[in-house]
């Protein structure tokens, strides 16, 4: 399998896939869903809202956060999670960069 060559496409086509890679699974739609209906850190709920374990819900965090879209602090034995409202706010407009520069090409 060949390298991705990332370094190849601007900083902004890395970011928007990154975030589209995140968005890419419906459980962490669910999961982003689900920590921005609670306005606030959530802990141990996440798992007992979605239909996976916790091992798989784990993976699914770590990947919304490791695109920055939520935040985790540790709290003893547990972390607690909510949406990273500044990630997300810069999400939107790269995307909706994105589909409007795609769409004023195009039609």
């Amino acid at each position: 399998m060949g390298l991705s060559k990332t370094e190849e496409f601007t900083r902004t086509q890395n970011e928007i896939a990154s975030l589209a890679k995140a968005l890419g699974h419906p459980a962490r739609i669910a999961i982003l869903q689900y920590l921005a209906e609670r306005k606030t850190c959530v802990c141990g709920d996440i798992v007992a809202e979605l239909p996976l374990s916790q091992s798989t819900v784990s993976q699914h965090l770590k990947e919304l956060k490791k695109a920055g879209l939520i935040k985790g602090d540790v709290d003893g034995p547990t972390v607690c999670y909510c949406v990273d409202m500044k990630v997300l706010t810069k999400a939107r407009k790269l995307l909706t960069d994105l589909f409007l520069e795609v769409h004023q090409s195009c039609c």
